[in-house]
């Protein structure tokens, strides 16, 4: 099953990801792309026969509430000390002309 990866791939992967690899780091890389691919036949060997597709390990259920506000925005509370407020919102000196 061996699957060989070029030095081409492994350069057009290398720009892909933006890296700059020695060319130790870059047969290590190969080296361990390859027992990936490997391991990925080994999986495809095996009979999945009636196996459902999953995207997760566990269930997955959205729990949806209502979006009920409890305890207010707080404003008021807010402005209590604000030193000037005009319509509910703080009123500050003019600084553009």
């Amino acid at each position: 099953m061996a699957n060989t990866i070029s030095d081409e791939t492994m350069e057009y992967v290398g720009i892909l990801a933006k890296l700059e690899l020695s060319h130790e780091e870059s047969e290590k890389a190969k080296h361990d792309m390859e027992s990936m691919l490997d391991y990925i036949d080994k999986l495809n060997e095996l009979d999945t026969t009636g196996v459902e597709p999953m995207s997760h390990v566990f269930p997955v259920d959205n729990r949806f509430r209502e979006d009920v506000v409890v305890n207010g925005d707080g404003s008021e509370l807010t402005l209590a000390n604000a030193p000037a407020k005009k319509d509910n919102q703080f009123k500050v000196p003019k600084t553009v002309d």
